[in-house]
């Protein structure tokens, strides 16, 4: 039913790093510390850190690499979060997009 909400709140650090390594798990890494990501990714939803991991296997894919790098992840993290920070400051400055 529409009327009725299930709040699933932010996960914390242990949950961020099990979403983690749940979605890295068919990734072949190369020096990844996951715990940093866990660290670096405070505030972040699930759906945000499964986007991270994809967009760091798209980093590698795109430099026609087979391995996923700790810098690749830095990348997405920047990516995402920083995409997830401009739209939070657009909401606050009333900007709205049709």
């Amino acid at each position: 039913r529409f009327d009725r909400f299930i709040e699933v709140p932010i996960p914390n650090e242990v949950g961020r790093m099990e979403i983690l390594k749940i979605h890295s798990t068919n990734m072949s890494l190369e020096e990844v510390d996951l715990q940093t990501i866990a660290n670096l990714t405070e505030g972040a939803s699930g759906a945000d850190l499964k986007a991270i991991c994809t967009e760091a296997g798209m980093f590698a894919i795109r430099e026609e690499r087979t391995v996923v790098t700790m810098n690749d992840f830095m990348d997405a993290v920047d990516k995402i979060i920083g995409m997830e920070r401009e739209e939070e400051m657009r909401k606050e400055a009333g900007v709205m997009y049709g």
